[in-house]
């Protein structure tokens, strides 16, 4: 299982930490929003190092369908209700905030990474559904969005007939690795290094300790428990995507699709090919829609088509559908967080660089509160904070009590086994592992023990 991107990008090594080192900031974990972060602090003139466990881009970054767009499904009629205008002004701003900061990169360094302006549209095949969409395309307007209705009628690009949709227009797409690729050659960066604890300024690797005034965790997943307690603030979704070509496949769209049906399909076009996207669902569960179905409904669509890459991306999905960026906790002042970015990592990314390297060098950035970590939890995420409680104590209770199960190292919980990837996978926090027991996915940083 390999994403489009891996394939068609090589990108560079890079040695592991030496043994001990006193650095200014450090920055854990070497996806796109560690690499980004390091990446503003340093033109902010900082000193910057990053430790990646594995290799850069190598977890949920390479597994991106790659947009970047602040039209996040039917959010803004939603979080204007529950959260107030004001967040959801700020929430919209920043985002398209992201989106002008990857340009204004892109063209400075001359990267070329297959970066487009592209339309972003919200689409439903259900005519009970059209009134969300306008009430979602009102409400983002007046937020400041370019969002329009469209008449199902005038949409024909995509391979069954819709209701009608919404447009948000100044949005883009790119290659995510070439884009890093480029970057992260001017930054100092150690693989291969683990971390394996953090205390307060001194972190331990298994290569040695390093010591720093400030610590980023953008680590996908923040590993520690406590502080910041996030293991019960938010859970991890898997989703599924198909890169198809061949006889009715369309090698170019005019822009990017996102359904708000139950399993709806995501589409967009790269290198000639249709990204097919879908078959959502929580990490760990049992009988879990997967590229089984995803395929399935592929088939349907494209008869003739052939699957050139296939690749599963997880997200980690906050109660109340807003990113955790900002102070780790409280009680860390010098640390920092970037997680539950839901299914809009690269955008959100970018929001987090934004807003960690400003407040890390003193300036005040007008979005940090909007996402920040110490807020409390809305009423609109009580119900999602139940759920999670309720599948953490069954997690819990079968690791304790459960006979001949397989557990998970990071709080304990009985592991399910994904027979669609071939994969150990935790229901409480999402950890993943290989049959054999190779980590996959965090918050666990230590593969599984042999089975007896």
């Amino acid at each position: 299982m390999e994403s489009l991107w891996s394939k068609t990008t090589r990108l560079p090594d890079f040695e592991a930490s030496p043994e001990d080192m006193r650095v200014q900031n450090l920055v854990i974990g070497g996806g796109i929003a560690g690499i980004l972060i390091a990446y503003l602090l340093q033109e902010k003139g900082q000193k910057v190092v990053v430790l990646e466990a594995d290799k850069i881009a190598f977890g949920q970054t390479k597994n991106t369908t790659a947009k970047i767009t602040s039209q996040h499904g039917l959010i803004y009629h939603k979080m204007v209700q529950n959260t107030g205008r004001e967040r959801a002004l700020g929430y919209a701003a920043a985002n398209e905030a992201a989106i002008k900061k990857y340009e204004e990169i892109i063209t400075k360094e001359g990267i070329s990474c297959d970066f487009e302006k592209v339309p972003s549209f919200l689409y439903t095949t259900d005519p009970a559904k059209i009134l969300k969409l306008r009430q979602e395309e009102k409400t983002a307007k007046d937020l400041g969005l370019k969002a329009e209705y469209v008449d199902g009628n005038k949409m024909t690009e995509l391979p069954f007939p819709i209701s009608g949709a919404v447009r948000l227009d100044e949005q883009a797409q790119f290659h995510p690795l070439e884009f890093i690729q480029a970057i992260a050659a001017k930054l100092t960066i150690y693989e291969n290094t683990n971390v394996l604890e953090v205390d307060d300024y001194i972190v331990t690797t298994d290569k040695g300790m390093v010591v720093a005034d400030n610590i980023i965790f953008a680590t996908h997943y923040p590993f520690p428990i406590v502080p910041g307690f996030y293991f019960l603030r938010q859970h991890q979704s898997r989703s599924y995507v198909l890169a198809l070509e061949g006889k009715g496949v369309p090698q170019k769209l005019s822009g990017m699709y996102y359904g708000i049906d139950k399993n709806s399909i995501s589409f967009r076009s790269a290198d000639g090919m249709l990204l097919f996207g879908g078959s959502s669902h929580r990490t760990g569960k049992k009988n879990a829609p997967g590229f089984c179905a995803l395929r399935k409904r592929a088939k349907e669509i494209y008869p003739e088509a052939d699957e050139t890459a296939c690749w599963a991306a997880q997200d980690c999905m906050p109660h109340d559908h807003i990113p955790f960026i900002g102070r780790f906790s409280r009680l860390k002042e010098h640390w920092y967080i970037a997680t539950g970015f839901q299914k809009w990592g690269m955008t959100t990314a970018m929001v987090s660089a934004m807003i960690i390297s400003d407040m890390i060098t003193g300036k005040e950035n007008r979005y940090a509160w909007v996402f920040s970590p110490q807020r409390l939890l809305i009423k609109a995420g009580i119900k999602d904070f139940g759920i999670d409680v309720c599948e953490s104590i069954l997690g819990l209770t079968k690791g304790v009590f459960a006979k001949k199960v397989r557990k998970c190292p990071h709080m304990g919980c009985a592991l399910t086994w994904n027979a669609d990837e071939g994969t150990w996978d935790c229901p409480c926090h999402g950890s993943r592992f290989e049959e054999k027991g190779t980590l996959i996915d965090n918050p666990a940083q230590k593969k599984l023990p042999t089975e007896r």
